[in-house]
């Protein structure tokens, strides 16, 4: 919860008091839970319009529906098309046809060593808002797309770009990271 509301405020102490924020509301309207969505979504619900009330009085101008939108049209580079099998390809259709270059060379230590998860949490830290918060709520919380998008309010095609640039900006990073270091 403390990562989804980081994509909204400015610290984490601001994040920190969100999150208690979102406890006291959740317990206050426990009773009118309704169940027509699953009580995490109702709570991330509950977090993600808490965090955009305390972004907005943070002097944030652009709603996150906004930034969403522009993110999603941001017009940003899409990667080289030979970087991905066609969707043809019998055993990995539309998947990636490299791997970062050196981690099979890598031994397990580094590829566990706390550098390399730095750079994957600077990576996801530095993300646009809308591309941060669907990335940790996928690959950290392990939401379904879904769930994501219920408790977002976006759209499914919204969701699958803001998670695939996210996926090409920290991959992005662990290569360079692993590019630089990892030579030998």
């Amino acid at each position: 919860m403390l990562r989804t509301a980081r994509a909204w405020v400015g610290s984490r102490a601001v994040a920190e008091e969100v999150v208690q924020e979102t406890w006291l509301s959740a317990l206050r309207s426990l009773d009118r839970f309704e169940g027509r969505s699953s009580l995490k979504t109702w709570l991330f619900t509950i977090l993600v319009n808490a965090a955009r009330r305390q972004g907005a009085r943070e002097d944030r101008s652009a709603s996150f529906s906004e930034l969403l939108a522009r993110e999603a049209e941001a017009g940003e580079p899409e990667p080289l098309a030979s970087r991905f099998f066609d969707a043809a390809h019998p055993r990995w259709p539309s998947c990636w046809t490299t791997v970062v270059a050196a981690w099979d060379r890598l031994p397990e230590e580094r590829l566990l060593a706390g550098e390399t998860r730095a750079t994957v949490e600077a990576a996801v830290e530095s993300l646009p808002a809308g591309q941060h918060v669907v990335f940790t709520l996928r690959e950290f919380e392990g939401w379904s797309a879904e769930e994501v998008r219920n408790a977002l309010e976006i759209s499914d095609s919204n969701q699958r770009v803001l998670l695939h640039r996210a996926r090409l900006k920290v991959r992005a990073a662990l290569e360079r990271y692993l590019g630089e270091d990892g030579e030998e």
